[in-house]
């Protein structure tokens, strides 16, 4: 199992529109094979921060998911009213 961790800073006055475009890419990826969870999380003491969980069944899955048509559209968006960004991703241990 595959476990990414994506947190971003967002403009303060983008996080509603951010959000907005967030919740298409949420709603395609829970329909692709090998996705476990794909959630979006915001801060909730600073609402600029929200973070993508993902659990995907191999590192396969996750490399089909970043050339699906939605992910090439829908991340370059956000990117537009990223400050910083990171990115994680982890393999299960135990």
């Amino acid at each position: 199992m595959i476990k990414v961790v994506a947190k971003n800073k967002v403009m303060d006055d983008k996080i509603e529109h951010v959000i907005k475009l967030y919740e298409e890419l949420v709603i395609e990826t829970r329909k692709e094979v090998g996705c476990i969870t794909y959630d979006l999380f915001q801060d909730v003491k600073d609402p600029s921060v929200v973070t993508m969980i993902e659990e995907w069944e191999s590192q396969e899955k996750l490399d089909a998911h970043m050339i699906t048509e939605h992910f090439k559209k829908i991340v370059p968006m956000v990117g537009e009213f990223v400050l910083q960004g990171e990115v994680n991703i982890y393999q299960q241990v135990y």
